[in-house]
């Protein structure tokens, strides 16, 4: 899963930032989606690697909470990258809590669930809509 993460960093547009991430969703039937982040100079109009690879997912087919993991990497040399807060709401509402979030980071992968990265987070289920 690393060297497929790897080979996407090259189709990361990060010319602002300089930081290039990429991401794989897998579905529960083993099937990946690529994402990377993609910048603009009229932030935030850009979109983040793990919302990028979610969404391509959904615009495939798949229907929220059939996406089973997340893998992403990025080419910060000096620290592990986590997905952002506003990659966190979005998985709140397509993955379960249980899924889980791989990021890899030179030798080192951590690996953590939805729930363990939002104790707290506000899904849809925390409102009564009418």
């Amino acid at each position: 899963m690393k060297e497929k993460l790897n080979k996407l960093l090259n189709y990361s547009y990060a010319e602002y930032s300089g930081v290039k991430v990429a991401a794989i969703v897998i579905d529960k039937n083993g099937n990946e989606y690529n994402g990377v982040n993609v910048e603009n100079i009229a932030s935030p109009s850009g979109i983040c690697a793990e919302r990028s690879a979610m969404f391509r997912a959904i615009s495939d087919g798949l229907k929220p909470g059939d996406i089973k993991e997340i893998h992403l990497t990025s080419n910060l040399e000096d620290t592990n990258i986590y997905p952002c807060a506003g990659c966190l709401q979005v998985m709140l509402e397509l993955i379960s809590l249980d899924s889980k979030i791989h990021m890899y980071h030179n030798d080192e992968i951590k690996i953590h669930s939805l729930r363990e990265l939002v104790p707290y987070g506000i899904s849809k289920g925390s409102f009564k809509w009418k």
